[in-house]
């Protein structure tokens, strides 16, 4: 799997670039058919300075997208990528059910 880690209007230290790649690497637990994925990083707002990430996995069929919004970008990070972990079981999910389904078909046309 292919991490890019993008930081906008600032530069990322090292330690949160790792941070991240660890993050999505660890999604890879829940299913392994991650093809990539991106990492933004930016503020929403100057004043508030309220700390957005946004983690966009491209799976096979689709791109997942997970956004969290809070006062630290290691908090964002961490709640960006439990909506993934949520997303993922879900298309998992959806998958087995598929393929389920056409194993069922098969075995009545024999």
């Amino acid at each position: 799997m292919k991490v890019t880690v993008t930081s906008r209007h600032f530069k990322a230290h090292a330690s949160l670039n790792a941070y991240a790649e660890e993050a999505v690497e660890h999604l890879a637990r829940y299913y392994d058919g991650i093809l990539k994925a991106e990492v933004i990083l930016h503020f929403e707002k100057a004043r508030n300075s309220a700390k957005l990430a946004e983690i966009n996995l491209s799976v096979y069929n689709a791109v997942l997208t997970g956004e969290g919004s809070t006062s630290d970008f290691f908090k964002s990070i961490d709640a960006a990528a439990a909506r993934l972990t949520t997303q993922l079981k879900k298309y998992k999910e959806r998958l087995h059910r598929r393929d389920r389904a056409k194993v069922r078909r098969v075995r009545e046309k024999l």
